[in-house]
């Protein structure tokens, strides 16, 4: 497929594209209290670092979207608090002029009638020049497995290292990256968590979230934990890391 993908900074006319993908997520997963420090300024604090697939016969709407960030992380591990715990980082740093030396990935969408075609690896490929065209040698990703909602009572420690025969990872997500040079290194078992009332729950989902204990959701990767008599629920959603040396 003929596509320009490009950077917000590199058409900055395109940055309203990045909104019209309703549908590509579940709606639960747009409301983690951590991800307003990163969507509601990306487009203008880091529009070098998100991306965009525009066909050039229809340049009025995207098919995909690649978001990452800028940090600074000397630690040896990747924190385990995954997703959340890099969109923090990076805020701090940016707030307090520390110099980044790391990217990370936060998110490849692409939108839902244009999935099967291989975007996704086009995007990450993208994701991986882009950060290496302004000066970074390390990509990171707390990569949300695209399979494992189909099995969210297995741990993620056993599902992350599932391999085929030929060695690659079971999960189609997972091995893209592999494929593309990325190396699994661990599971941040609380990469995302999205508190909210059992109300809130129902809106987000059509369940009835009206027993305490887990209640499987269609598209998350482990069930949310409801409790009733405290009017909340709870997920908490584990990711898994993957290092791309640049």
């Amino acid at each position: 497929m003929d596509l320009d993908i490009v950077t917000v900074a590199q058409r900055p006319e395109l940055a309203p594209l990045l909104d019209d993908f309703d549908g590509a997520w579940p709606e639960f997963m747009g409301w983690d209290p951590m991800a307003s420090l990163y969507y509601a300024v990306a487009d203008e604090l880091y529009p070098e670092f998100v991306l965009l697939a525009i066909d050039p016969a229809e340049p009025g709407r995207a098919l995909a979207r690649a978001y990452s960030v800028p940090l600074s992380w000397t630690e040896e591990r990747l924190p385990p608090g995954g997703w959340d715990r890099v969109v923090q980082r990076a805020t701090i740093n940016r707030l307090a002029g520390t110099p980044t030396n790391t990217v990370s990935a936060l998110e490849i969408c692409v939108r839902p009638e244009a999935r099967g075609r291989g975007l996704s690896a086009r995007m990450l490929d993208a994701m991986r020049e882009n950060a290496r065209r302004l000066g970074y040698q390390t990509l990171v990703a707390p990569v949300r497995p695209s399979g494992k909602h189909a099995d969210p009572d297995e741990p993620m420690d056993r599902y992350a290292f599932r391999v085929r025969d030929d060695g690659l990872p079971a999960d189609p997500w997972l091995r893209t990256h592999v494929r593309a040079g990325g190396v699994i290194e661990s599971v941040a078992p609380r990469s995302m968590t999205i508190p909210g009332t059992l109300q809130e729950w129902r809106g987000w989902t059509g369940l009835p979230f009206d027993r305490t204990g887990p209640v499987r959701v269609p598209g998350a990767l482990v069930p949310v934990r409801c409790d009733v008599e405290h009017d909340h629920g709870v997920y908490v959603e584990p990711n898994v890391w993957v290092r791309h040396r640049l």
